[in-house]
């Protein structure tokens, strides 16, 4: 079950393709990042109402901002200056991103499995999003592709590293990095794009989507399985949302899937499953663990909280 309630968060953005064509202004994408972020942070800040403490000051910065203030702008560069599905592709790298920071920082043995259902993952996106025209790669757009999926793979390393401090829920902390990254994505957006000459209800609709459904909640059901389940094996559940996003546009925009791109569905959906049951550690490992893989982790929230 933990499994499939954290599987909702990448499903959920998958929908933010359609979302963002269908129902928001063009040519904005920066301002579809901050207002995504900074009011479903605000909005679950003022539900918890607590700030952080001692040394999660700054390691709750260090997370809003590797997975929400730098991963949503490099995301929006990479999809704008590359062609095709490219930029899904390089974000589909981040299982085997997260699987040889989990070596170095938690301690976790690279599995040769693991990384073969991680290589087999970017295949199976690359047949699901690519075209014959996805050709004439941009440098920067490359650059921004790869460190957008590194920093979100930095930033779920190191929330399964840090847990969380005593008393404090999975709410509460995707509140802080939404807010932190919502507050560094802003600035930027105003700067860059400004504000679009007006808002219709279909633009309020479809921000207020994102805000809270494609956002606060899911956001909180990815951070909430992440403190029961390896970080490797959320990773490779973040290969769900460009299968969902290309399954979308065939329900709702009568899109055509060719045979390749059934095929790499299937290869992605059993890398998937492939590479979380491979990632996921023994039921004798977990036992008495409260569905935690590590304990060692909320001892040491606990000091420097």
């Amino acid at each position: 079950m933990r499994f499939l309630l954290t599987a909702l968060a990448p499903l959920t953005w998958g929908t933010t393709y359609i979302v963002t064509t269908e129902l928001l202004p063009p040519d904005r994408p920066l301002l579809t990042g901050a207002l995504r972020a900074l009011p479903a942070g605000l909005l679950l800040l003022a539900a918890v109402r607590t700030l952080p403490h001692g040394s999660w000051w700054w390691r709750a910065a260090v997370l809003g901002t590797l997975n929400i203030g730098a991963f949503f702008p490099l995301l929006f560069l990479a999809a704008y200056r590359l062609p095709g599905g490219v930029a899904a592709v390089l974000g589909s790298v981040q299982p085997l991103i997260v699987i040889g920071l989990s070596a170095a920082l938690l301690g976790q043995s690279a599995r040769p499995r693991a990384v073969a259902a991680g290589l087999l993952g970017v295949a199976g996106v690359a047949l699901v999003v690519l075209r014959p025209q996805s050709a004439g790669f941009d440098a920067l757009g490359l650059v921004a592709g790869l460190a957008g999926a590194a920093a979100m793979g930095a930033g779920t390393v190191l929330g399964k590293r840090w847990g969380r401090p005593d008393g404090v829920g999975p709410l509460t902390l995707t509140a802080w990095q939404l807010t932190v990254g919502g507050l560094l994505i802003t600035p930027l957006a105003l700067a860059v794009e400004g504000l679009p000459p007006h808002l219709t209800t279909t633009n309020l609709a479809g921000y207020g989507y994102l805000a809270t459904v494609n956002t606060a909640v899911a956001y909180w059901l990815w951070w909430r399985g992440l403190d029961r389940i390896p970080a490797a094996s959320a990773a490779f559940l973040a290969l769900l949302s460009p299968v969902t996003a290309v399954t979308v546009g065939w329900l709702v925009l009568d899109q055509s899937l060719t045979a390749v791109q059934l095929a790499g569905m299937a290869l992605a959906l059993t890398a998937t499953a492939a590479g979380a049951l491979t990632a996921a550690p023994k039921t004798s490992q977990v036992a008495g663990q409260s569905g935690t893989e590590q304990p060692r982790i909320r001892p040491v929230a606990r000091q420097v909280s």
